[in-house]
């Protein structure tokens, strides 16, 4: 009775466990489509309001006065806003589009060199062994260095997943604008259109290309809804999309060629890309075959050899 429990209750678990991995693929794709619905109507909410209030045209910075211009405080303030206009460009290329995340990151790369620096004194005072003044300077300066510079690698890191994910999702979405475009639909309605449809495959590209269709309904100047975009995705191949139908529009050329050369182009870059990654596979492949496949070909060939020289040297003796 006990073993016919116990079978009933794993076959139990084991039927739960196929039906969760089998329904979880879903349930992410409705969480991928509810995620960038959500985005692109707080940017859609975000946009009308500022259209609403007359706040959208950009107040230049460099059309100051001469009286400002030779303050003190106003080069200190420029300065700093040049600082979290980059820091700013940083973080929406990473994904992170909370308005006060330009001021954490450098809150951040001014407080973790102190914390890390105190840290540093605190361990060393704390140590048993007599430190010298060059080495414990040493420490103190590399605690500075990796507090200063580990935000912007954790934000750089980010940014390079969210450029290959955009590379390598964008040549199949730009095939999807080239079939929309050339069935005659709008500029806006292909990219809110893709968008949708490449929001299970790729969310990043969804969000930016969502993003964009609401900035070119909402905004009059298209061509600075597409500066925005190439601003956001920062490099590769959704800023040569974003530059190449600017350009377009500039020169009146047309759009559907334009699309058509850049997918051949993006194409041809991911096959390059990709034949890269498995020329370089084979030296990669070398150390781990060294350190673990010929140790395990060594004993098994050797092996027999050893333990019958192993057992004449014992039979002889």
């Amino acid at each position: 009775m006990d073993n016919e429990l116990i079978i009933t209750v794993l076959s139990a678990l084991f039927a739960a466990g196929s039906f969760a991995a089998f329904a979880l693929p879903f349930l992410n794709k409705s969480e991928k489509k509810e995620k960038f619905r959500s985005v692109i109507e707080k940017r859609r909410k975000a946009l009308f309001q500022a259209t609403k209030d007359g706040s959208l045209n950009k107040v230049n910075a460099d059309s100051i006065s001469a009286k400002d211009s030779m303050a003190t405080f106003y080069r200190v303030q420029k300065m700093a806003g040049r600082m979290g206009e980059k820091a700013r460009d940083k973080m929406l290329q990473a994904g992170n589009r909370d308005p006060k995340a330009p001021f954490k990151f450098m809150i951040a790369q001014g407080v973790l060199p102190i914390v890390l620096c105190l840290l540093a004194m605190i361990l060393i005072s704390a140590s048993e062994k007599e430190i010298s003044n060059g080495l414990t300077i040493m420490i103190l300066a590399g605690a500075v260095l990796v507090g200063y510079k580990l935000p912007d690698v954790l934000v750089k890191n980010s940014i390079i997943k969210r450029q290959q994910e955009i590379n390598l999702a964008f040549p199949d979405a730009l095939d999807m604008m080239l079939i929309c475009v050339q069935g005659g639909i709008g500029l806006e309605q292909t990219v809110d259109r893709v968008a949708h449809e490449v929001s299970e495959h790729s969310p990043v590209l969804a969000e930016e290309l969502g993003i964009l269709s609401a900035e070119m309904a909402m905004l009059n100047d298209r061509r600075q809804a597409l500066q925005d975009f190439a601003r956001r995705v920062g490099s590769g191949a959704g800023k040569s999309f974003a530059t190449s139908l600017i350009q377009a529009e500039q020169y009146g050329t047309s759009i559907s060629q334009a699309m058509r050369v850049m997918s051949d182009e993006l194409r041809d870059m991911r096959m390059a890309l990709a034949e890269q990654k498995a020329a370089s596979l084979p030296p990669k492949l070398t150390v781990p075959m060294i350190v673990f496949f010929l140790p395990a070909l060594f004993i098994i060939i050797l092996g027999p050899a050893g333990i019958q020289a192993a057992g004449a040297g014992v039979g002889g003796g």
